[in-house]
């Protein structure tokens, strides 16, 4: 890049490399221009009642970039669908919002490669985070005034990899969910249900309609019939509370398991819900086993799944083995959940 002092009708189309300062007594006083503004021919007549018939400005050369379109380039490169940003950029930033409601989903591999580059930044929330529509998800810019192009080539390079794109929000694809209550000691009416004053609020909050709750002894048929008759009404999502122990009159694994699940995963890494059950069913419906933790504590594993789920995803052994770095409640005097560590994955 180079710097030269230019007449100020010549200078359309070159770069500030430093801001322009405007006083108003009384009124107004800061910049008017700032560094890395662009001049345009509608800016002239105002540089000039500024005083400012030359101007100190900035040339770029063949293989440059300003910021501004170094971060139009970063953006088209890594927003996928669901994705929105901001065309008004400024000082080289760009903003990214969710367009809709839904499941935030970073290729993270791809993120550490981009920042891995120096001269651009790319900063998200975390993957797997469910979001609201217009919901600011992740900033981006190039630091320098200018940089090369062959940056700016790199992070497209990358990003073509990825063919969904780095950043991107999964829509909602469940919207009925069933619950299952199971024990005897509540089926008999000898004690109070626990679970569903808890587990109802925590689906509604998505948007979901909720069928249930059915009751059940501890009886594994009993059990079975009720996930099949909630299925049978349309339940993409069914929740089975309790029995989910090692003790040999839990029966409701066993019930779970006489769906012949495609997946079935039972024990995780995260506390609170080392006894959480996953099984996902060949017609792509989903049962959870819910274990007693989720009466006493408000945040489990359930909340770091439920979202996937919801966005229509299929768990692996793999993908909740990973849950158990972060996946240790801090057990705060105050839950701030999401706004806190459990269950992000670095």
């Amino acid at each position: 890049m180079k710097y030269k002092i230019v007449p100020v009708d010549e200078a359309v189309g070159m770069v500030l490399p430093h801001d322009i300062t405007e006083i108003v007594p009384e009124k107004f006083k800061g910049a008017r221009f700032k560094k890395g503004h662009i001049i345009r021919e509608e800016d002239i007549p105002k540089l000039k009642d500024l005083g400012k018939n030359h101007l100190y400005l900035l040339e770029l050369e063949e293989d440059e970039l300003h910021e501004d379109e170094a971060a139009i380039r970063l953006a088209k490169a890594v927003a996928g669908e669901g994705i929105i940003w901001s065309k008004e950029i400024r000082e080289g930033k760009v903003n990214f919002k969710a367009e809709r409601e839904g499941l935030l989903k970073v290729e993270t591999e791809a993120l550490l490669r981009i920042n891995l580059l120096g001269e651009i930044s790319l900063s998200t929330k975390h993957t797997n985070l469910w979001v609201k529509k217009g919901e600011l998800i992740a900033g981006g810019r190039a630091i320098p005034l200018v940089v090369k192009k062959t940056l700016l080539e790199e992070v497209e390079r990358i990003c073509a990899e990825y063919p969904e794109k780095v950043l991107r929000v999964l829509p909602k694809r469940i919207n009925k969910a069933g619950l299952v209550i199971t024990g005897s000691e509540v089926f008999y009416g000898r004690i109070e249900d626990a679970f569903a004053p808890r587990m109802i609020p925590k689906l509604e909050a998505f948007g979901l309609s909720v069928e249930g709750p059915l009751f059940a002894p501890d009886d594994e048929d009993f059990i079975y019939q009720n996930i099949l008759n909630l299925l049978n009404r349309g339940c993409d999502l069914i929740l089975v509370t309790g029995g989910m122990s090692v003790d040999p009159n839990d029966v409701t694994k066993s019930a779970i398991q006489k769906l012949n699940p495609e997946i079935y995963l039972h024990g995780t890494p995260v506390l609170p819900g080392n006894m959480f059950l996953y099984a996902s069913l060949k017609d792509g419906k989903t049962v959870l086993g819910i274990p007693a933790c989720a009466m006493y504590f408000k945040i489990t594993i359930l909340d770091l799944v439920l979202p996937r789920i919801l966005a229509g995803e299929k768990l692996s052994r793999l993908d909740i083995a990973k849950l158990g770095h972060g996946g240790y409640c801090y057990n705060c005097p105050e839950c701030r959940y999401p706004i806190c560590p459990f269950g992000k994955i670095c």
